[in-house]
């Protein structure tokens, strides 16, 4: 899923940040403490919980879908298996990550690790910084599943439902498995990471859970995944490009294969919220305007080595000097979706929907001045040792 980065980190007087929702959490599990909320209040207990993982803390609000909504997803459940399962491809078509790499079977198994890792010498640390990242935010999907079923009209009720929205959500949980399937595999032949906080991080991840704060609601949920799955689609696009241009091609092969996974399920989405907005557009919109206002909080924002207080800002410093994830791609994925769900030419909605069509249409060329302001402002960035590189120096 997507990915992953969140380069967006403006600040302006007058205008609020694009990057993550604000974040209050104690980073290090050598301090005992997290923190339960109460929905719907702004009341926050603290409890002691040894070896807590860090994790963000903010008001949740649950369920805020009108129950009578559901029934509209009821109702698209025939639509959904003519429109979305089509987008699944059949298990016995699909990839898989042994077809990448070496043949542990073959006689030349030996020779192909080595062909690997010779060509793997010629890569900069500085992408494998990205491709870990990306590796350890696509191995985190039970997270991303998990809130998959939170969704209220669409979750897998019992496992194994029957539905068109539960089989979707199996399926595409099983395409994803692959890909940090195949990154792991990929970069522990390399040689050129440490795996052992590389595993440390992502269980750091996964117990920190995830919240992008879509309230249980599809309507929101399905505007979070279209942004995301694009935003993994230009990820792994652009880090297939960068191992071309170091000599890489099975590299560029693996990321490109990836890539073209996240935008088959970007696709169907982006159906689904395309449907939403034929059928329900001020509510839709209001969604979309909603999300936004939240911002877009990236899967792996709370990833944590148990070493590094700011690990995700500092992996996104890399992809964004890359090019691998930028703010203006943050600013173009808003502007294609935008364009997509045709989104100007809403009509008939309601006083505050009107306000949320002029909010998003707005937006892509705010967060542009935004970022052309911030990078003027912009200073030589430090270098800075990370455990995934063996604490070799990177620069941000």
């Amino acid at each position: 899923m997507a990915l992953k980065l969140n380069a967006i980190n403006f600040q302006s007087p007058k205008c609020p940040s694009f990057a993550l929702p604000p974040v209050a959490s104690v980073r290090s599990p050598k301090f005992f403490v997290a923190s339960t909320l109460r929905s719907g209040s702004k009341e926050v207990e603290t409890v002691k919980r040894p070896f807590n993982p860090p994790r963000e803390v903010h008001v949740q609000v649950t369920h805020s879908m009108p129950p009578q909504k559901i029934e509209i997803f009821k109702a698209l459940e025939d639509w959904a298996d003519n429109n979305i399962l089509v987008h699944l491809k059949p298990v016995e078509k699909c990839w898989q990550p042994q077809d990448f790499l070496p043949d542990p079977s073959s006689d030349g198994f030996d020779d192909q690790v080595k062909e690997l890792r010779e060509r793997a010498k010629e890569i900069p640390d500085d992408y494998f910084v990205v491709l870990v990242g990306d590796m350890i935010t696509e191995e985190a999907l039970p997270t991303y599943q998990t809130m998959l079923n939170t969704l209220d009209g669409v979750r897998d009720e019992t496992g194994a439902s029957p539905t068109s929205w539960a089989i979707w959500t199996r399926a595409w949980t099983a395409e994803e498995n692959r890909h940090g399937d195949l990154l792991n595999k990929y970069l522990y032949l390399s040689g050129r990471v440490d795996m052992r906080p590389n595993g440390k991080t992502f269980r750091y991840l996964i117990g920190s859970g995830m919240d992008p704060r879509t309230e249980n609601s599809p309507y929101l949920g399905f505007i979070y995944t279209s942004f995301q799955e694009r935003a993994t689609f230009i990820s792994h696009g652009n880090t297939a490009r960068l191992a071309r241009e170091h000599g890489d091609l099975k590299l560029a092969q693996i990321c490109g294969t990836i890539a073209a996974d996240e935008k088959r399920h970007e696709t169907a989405y982006t159906k689904i919220v395309e449907k939403l907005f034929e059928i329900d557009p001020n509510d839709t919109v209001l969604a979309f305007a909603d999300m936004m206002r939240k911002k877009i909080s990236m899967p792996a924002h709370l990833m944590y080595d148990g070493r590094d207080d700011n690990l995700f800002d500092h992996f996104s410093s890399v992809a964004q000097r890359l090019g691998v994830y930028t703010a203006k791609d943050y600013a173009d994925i808003l502007e294609h979706l935008v364009a997509r769900w045709k989104v100007a030419n809403l009509t008939g909605l309601s006083a505050d929907g009107q306000k949320a069509q002029d909010y998003v249409c707005g937006l892509p060329p705010r967060i542009r001045r935004l970022e052309e302001r911030a990078q003027g402002r912009a200073k030589q960035a430090p270098k800075i040792p990370f455990s995934w590189v063996h604490d070799r120096e990177v620069q941000l």
